[in-house]
């Protein structure tokens, strides 16, 4: 038995298969990509950090993904690499992909390309698709997994009713098929419920994708909260026509140059103060 012992690595013993690098060890790319290159890093990972100061993450088991300008005639994108946790996040550490999910730089990182089935479908499918946004939240599964979806029981809901989509569940995103049926359910809509899944927003840019990120994942926790106290018949809900014009109210918040400006300043600037070092 004392022989066989040795014999058996313990698992203080064994050592992991790769090195992951401290993402404000590596080196820095300001400088050595496009100025707007930089500009998007930098917007990325602070989106990165902002969810993870709203408690939206899933460890690294979601992604947030930002459209590039081509690069000879192809499409390119960042997307978090594995390793590296939401809060901190550097611009230097994303990874540059294709629409595949292949690393199209440098980088001593890895991505899974299987991470951004979703997200390829949306940017293949939406040129408005600046920026795609999705989590995995307690309220927002806990919201997916009801049949009825999202009630019009709040203004944060309403804001956002005549814009929302649903998508069936298919399993861990690992199918290409699966594609063509998400770009179909979210047509031109710009928030979506991945039923038993999510959540997932699109916005032109970081800012608008957030700013609806926010309001879908309040609308999804304050269901949850006004559930609490029982079935249906103990809440009100609005009409579709309230939640029409209520949604028509809200409109210009996303209108971009507008809503962009409304909180996106104050973030960064909050970010800076609490959290600084994402534009590494």
């Amino acid at each position: 038995m004392a022989t066989a012992a040795k014999e058996t690595a313990t698992a203080l013993e064994v050592e992991q298969g790769f090195n992951i690098p401290d993402p404000t060890q590596i080196d820095r790319l300001e400088g050595k990509v496009s100025a707007t290159e930089w500009r998007l890093r930098c917007e990325l990972a602070a989106t990165y950090r902002l969810c993870a100061m709203h408690a939206w993450t899933d460890l690294v088991f979601t992604h947030i993904s930002v459209r590039l300008p081509d690069e000879d005639g192809e499409e390119r994108f960042l997307i978090n690499p594995y390793g590296v946790m939401f809060d901190e996040m550097t611009a230097s550490a994303l990874v540059k992909i294709d629409l595949d999910g292949n690393a199209k730089q440098e980088t001593p990182y890895f991505v899974n390309p299987a991470g951004f089935t979703i997200h390829s479908a949306v940017h293949s499918a939406r040129e408005d698709a600046g920026c795609v946004i999705h989590v995995h939240t307690p309220y927002g599964i806990a919201v997916s997994v009801q049949k009825d979806g999202l009630r019009r029981y709040t203004q944060f809901s309403m804001q956002i009713h005549d814009d929302l989509a649903y998508h069936d569940y298919e399993g861990i995103a690992l199918d290409l098929d699966e594609r063509e049926r998400l770009i179909a359910d979210i047509g031109e809509k710009n928030l979506l419920i991945l039923r038993n899944h999510g959540t997932l927003t699109i916005g032109q840019n970081c800012a608008l994708a957030f700013l609806r990120m926010y309001l879908l994942e309040n609308s999804c926790k304050t269901q949850i909260l006004a559930q609490s106290i029982g079935g249906a018949e103990h809440l009100h809900e609005e009409s579709e026509d309230m939640a029409h014009r209520v949604f028509q109210q809200a409109a210009p918040a996303f209108t971009k140059g507008l809503g962009d400006n409304l909180v996106w300043p104050g973030l960064i600037r909050k970010l800076n103060r609490t959290n600084p070092g994402f534009d590494y």
